[in-house]
């Protein structure tokens, strides 16, 4: 989440006469994150969050999104549930941009999760990759493997600047990726973004998956790299193989990965450090200045990736002996 538009308050009431959530009493911006404008609002009949599509999102994409969560909150997931307008539309138009408003959700996330709060990620996640199974739209991966040489190329001539030796690492990676990324893994909906401040929890107990705008079709296991990736490292760097054992039973206890998947998984993870990389550092070098926007260090994901570069089973990331395979 971020704030990159400006909403007029004339505006956002004009904007919310379209919909039946009472009188504006305030509004928040959320600087967290890089992709939308996004803001709190409170009206007479509660806590909204209102999200302008920003141009990273592509338009075309926003039926799927919207889409996406209410058929997820059909099934039972906690979820942000988009809000229609009274002509029964999910999305609007506000200061220029495609708008459009969700539930709020109770709870927060977690500075520092522990074990049991990655099991509880791995089983949520494994719940949203069954209720997803049989939603009808499709959407494509906009940041697998065959998107990130251009992502690259746009920050390559000054990837230097951020650290010597950089441009020729991340060459030498991207090559190896893409000459052995897995074929044929089992597919569905991921939210490939399930970071910490993604999920929020009250107390122990998970209340519920937040910003759906990287959602997509993609391996399943992918989503689980992701989540290594985002909930299994310490501060220091290192991996915490409590955890990550945690996220796995987590998971598995609802999805068991295939063979094929768990083989893939040192490989799917190495590619999701990559991408993580690449995007935080294209956003470090290129999010202008005066943005209401947090940055976040791309060397981070540096790190992790030469972790996975040293793995060689699905066990070092806390796999079970029955659910390894050679």
């Amino acid at each position: 989440m971020a704030v990159y538009t400006d909403v007029g308050e004339d505006q956002l009431k004009a904007f919310l006469e379209e919909y039946d959530v009472g009188t504006l009493l305030s509004c928040k911006g959320i600087a967290e994150g890089v992709e939308n404008s996004n803001f709190l609002l409170k009206t007479t009949s509660g806590f909204y969050i209102l999200t302008l599509y920003e141009k990273r999102v592509a338009a075309g994409d926003l039926p799927f999104f919207l889409g996406l969560m209410d058929h997820l909150s059909q099934k039972g997931l906690s979820c942000p549930l988009p809000i229609p307008r009274r002509d029964g539309e999910s999305l609007g138009e506000l200061a220029g941009r495609p708008a459009a408003m969700v539930s709020f959700l109770d709870g927060a996330w977690l500075r520092k999760p522990q074990p049991l709060h990655c099991r509880e990620v791995g089983r949520a996640m494994a719940e949203m990759h069954v209720a997803g199974q049989d939603f009808s739209i499709r959407r494509e991966n906009a940041l697998t493997v065959e998107n990130w040489r251009p992502l690259w190329e746009g920050a390559r001539g000054r990837a230097d600047e951020v650290m010597p030796g950089l441009k020729d690492e991340i060459d030498r990676e991207l090559e190896t990726l893409e000459g052995g990324w897995p074929q044929s893994l089992p597919e569905g909906v991921i939210h490939a973004d399930l970071f910490p401040d993604n999920v929020f929890f009250i107390e122990d107990r998970l209340s519920g998956l937040i910003d759906f705008y990287f959602a997509c079709n993609d391996f399943l296991a992918y989503d689980v790299a992701i989540c290594l990736n985002a909930w299994c490292f310490e501060a220091d760097g290192a991996f915490n193989l409590t955890k990550g054992m945690a996220l796995l039973e987590g998971y598995q206890s609802v999805r068991r990965l295939e063979p094929d998947e768990v083989r893939a998984l040192p490989v799917l993870s190495r590619g999701a450090a990559l991408r993580f990389f690449l995007t935080r550092l294209y956003d470090w070098l290129m999010t202008p200045e005066g943005a209401l926007v947090v940055k976040k260090d791309p060397i981070e994901y540096l790190r992790k990736l030469r972790f996975h570069n040293q793995i060689g089973s699905g066990a070092e990331y806390g796999l079970r002996d029955r659910d390894t395979v050679s």
